[in-house]
């Protein structure tokens, strides 16, 4: 078999806390916390079937022995050996609810109000954190665990002096009943033909087809979705949720890639069934977007989204440049031949990466208060992917999560094709969508299956969602750096996503459309081809300009990316992308100036120091933006002043303050600010010097550029 029982080892668990040390006067104190605990372990809810037995049996027995410490609280004198076989129960006591609580959900919030035993029932009492798949398939080790604890307590009970110590006759005989049902339980904890068991052995035979590249038959299929529960696309969608949030806490520990393989394979049986046994279905709620281009509906600051996937950075890293980027972002940008920085156009001096630590501090800890899980460093955030993921996990396990993707993939295509409504064909595409936004094995699949042609035709179609689920698929895919070149050369595609991005049906498709341009100049042969095309340029500076927040900053990143291609610049200087950068200045400081940065490097100064006013809001990001945009701001002014001569100087030394401002950056920029602050700071000192020089009744002074005679020895020493 590709997936035998023996490769689901014991879940590690964690460890209860120790317990507190008691001495003979403590007696109360004992029996107080037996108390405690046994009413703790009596409020969880037992499971509605998986595990139902295990968790009924050991909550009863904790209602039953709470009655007993009850009444052994009346009583002051205890023998030595009834006190140790307390504190070996109070440990034991322990142990259950940790393993109680592993299994099952405790009664939280959610059911404060909800007191009805009627709601004991499987679908609703399984932990938001927990898989009933990955429950299954770990049902065998922990039953045994539970019969394990069964059998340490029939210890305890059957050598606990009772006869010794004053009890009623109701306790006497309740502490018998708890010993005889105890020792009646000590049987075989999982029997090999219990409905569970079974249902487990069809679920590894399965598991084992699919690897074999057998397609699973329907009907046995659905009969092990509706013994669990999953009996509709919402069950399955959220039993994928709770898969990837197991295989998010295996990743963290490094003996557990082999689980998190597994778990892999059983998001690909799952994703596959929904499909099958319940067809595609359009999910509302948050857009499905591999790289999605704001996230207005998170409101992810700007600062924790990285600069080249635009996503959540998990793992963010400084580059030689100063810049932080996602360490997979980035570390893909480089090896993909690249070795300048993204942002701001400067070579990098070294390939190596330094960990921000304090911001990735800052993004775990905003992601806890959104309730978004976050992995730290060691751990892929993005992906789960079989290839990728998975870390040392056997090929075999890997090929069952590919082949269950394939089959999924060819399914939907299937159905794609064969598709006549509109409303059929928008449900696919969005299952596309999604799948495209997994994996990266995912996305290779869906592309190598003949995807893009068929997703084309909807491109251009008149139903909004449908053309936004069909560019964003287009954009998914586009990430795996195989899909840029298919989407390049398969007829008709690009120019498919142009269309979109000029004349969309909605600004959603638009900004897309964009980012999909975005992630395609990501390979420089697609960026000096894209640079050429006058429409590209234009729309994507339209959008800037008028497009809401997320789709300006879709377009402005896409902009700047083309930007450092000379040959670009031309066009976008045609299109007026200076006029644009300076509406949007106000609203997107940090792109709009490194955009402005760019230009003016690839020989667009004319174009910019002849805009209106320029230089003063140049000059006013340097006094008032983030430390980012106050670099490229200075680097930019710098350039301008460099190559513009005294004209474009002298407008710079007019604006009222621009020295103080200047000083503040060299103090507590970035160090490439600093050094550009710098560099503008000797630029405006020479010109001063050189208009007193040329002329001694000029009015122009020190004053003239607001710099005093003793500004001149405040201790910092100008690059010469």
């Amino acid at each position: 078999m590709a997936v035998s029982p023996d490769v689901f080892p014991p879940r590690k668990r964690r460890h209860p806390a120790p317990p507190p040390s008691f001495c003979s006067s403590d007696k109360k104190l004992l029996l107080q916390s037996l108390l405690l605990v046994s009413q703790e372990i009596c409020s969880l809810r037992p499971l509605g079937s998986l595990l139902k037995r295990n968790t009924s049996s050991i909550i009863r027995k904790s209602r039953l022995l709470s009655i007993v410490f009850e009444e052994l609280l009346r009583l002051t004198v205890f023998p030595p050996a009834a006190l140790v076989c307390l504190e070996e129960l109070y440990i034991l006591l322990t142990r259950i609810k940790a393993l109680v609580e592993d299994s099952t959900s405790t009664i939280n919030d959610d059911d404060d109000d909800d007191d009805d035993d009627d709601h004991h029932h499987h679908d609703n009492n399984i932990p938001a954190s927990s898989s009933k798949m990955w429950l299954l398939l770990q049902h065998e080790s922990i039953s045994n665990s539970f019969h394990d604890l069964n059998l340490d307590l029939f210890t305890i009970l059957d050598i606990f002096p009772a006869q010794e110590l004053d009890l009623c006759q109701d306790v006497r005989e309740l502490l018998a009943l708890l010993t005889k049902h105890c020792f009646a339980e000590n049987e075989r904890a999982y029997p090999a033909d219990s409905p569970d068991a079974l249902l487990r052995i069809q679920l590894l035979d399965m598991l084992d087809s699919i690897h074999r590249e057998i397609i699973p038959d329907p009907s046995h299929l659905a009969h092990i979705f509706r013994s669990l529960g999953l009996a509709d696309s919402t069950s399955c969608r959220d039993e994928i949720e709770s898969l990837q949030r197991q295989h998010h806490l295996l990743q963290l520990q490094a003996d557990r890639a082999k689980s998190a393989a597994d778990i892999t394979a059983l998001i690909g049986l799952v994703r596959y069934a929904k499909c099958v046994l319940y067809g595609a279905s359009a999910t509302p709620g948050r857009s499905p977007r591999a790289t999605p281009p704001s996230h207005d509906d998170l409101n992810i600051p700007p600062d924790f989204r990285c600069p080249i996937s635009l996503d959540l950075m998990r793992d963010p890293v400084v580059v030689s440049t100063g810049q932080t980027y996602d360490r997979t972002s980035i570390v893909a940008w480089m090896e993909s031949g690249h070795n300048t920085c993204p942002k701001t156009g400067q070579s990098l001096a070294h390939a190596d990466v330094i960990p921000n630590r304090a911001l990735q501090n800052l993004i775990a800890a905003w992601c806890r208060e959104q309730r978004i899980p976050f992995l730290p460093t060691g751990a892929n955030p993005n992906e789960s992917s079989s290839s990728s993921s998975c870390g040392g996990a056997p090929a075999a396990l890997n090929k069952t999560a590919l082949e269950a993707t394939k089959m999924t993939v060819t399914f939907l295509l299937s159905e794609l094709t064969a598709s006549q409504e509109a409303e059929m064909a928008n449900r696919v595409v969005h299952e596309l969508r999604v799948l495209a936004k997994a994996d990266s094995d995912s996305r290779a699949c869906i592309a190598e299956a003949g995807a893009l042609p068929l997703l084309l035709k909807f491109l251009g179609s008149e139903q909004p969602s449908l053309q936004v689920n069909a560019v964003t698929t287009i954009l998914n895919l586009s990430i795996l750096e195989a899909n840029k070149t298919r989407i390049m050369e398969t007829e008709g595609v690009l120019n498919g996503v142009i269309e979109v991005l000029r004349s969309g049906a909605t600004w959603e498709a638009k900004g897309n459309a964009a980012a999909t341009i975005f992630s395609l100049t990501g390979v420089h042969a697609y960026r000096k081809r894209l640079g050429r095309k006058a429409r590209v340029v234009k729309a994507l500076v339209d959008l800037a300009r008028d497009g809401p927040g997320g789709c300006k900053r879709d377009a402005m990143v896409a902009i700047l990316n083309l930007a450092w291609d000379r040959e670009a610049v031309g066009k976008l200087i045609e299109a007026r992308v200076v006029d644009m950068v300076r509406e949007v200045m106000g609203e997107l400081p940090e792109e709009a100036v490194t955009v402005l940065e760019a230009v003016v490097r690839r020989g667009g100064l004319t174009a910019v120091a002849a805009a209106y006013h320029v230089v003063e809001q140049l000059a006013g990001v340097l006094r008032e933006g983030s430390d980012t945009a106050r670099e490229s701001a200075a680097a930019t002014l710098a350039n301008m002043c460099r190559k513009g001569g005294s004209e474009m100087v002298g407008a710079l030394a007019a604006v009222a303050g621009v020295e103080r401002v200047i000083w503040e950056v060299m103090g507590m920029g970035t160090g490439r600010g600093r050094r550009k602050a710098a560099t503008l700071l000797r630029i405006l000192r020479r010109w001063a010097a050189g208009l007193d020089e040329a002329d001694e009744t000029s009015s122009t002074s020190y004053s003239a550029v607001n710099i005093s005679p003793s500004s001149s020895t405040r201790g910092i020493v100008l690059p010469g």
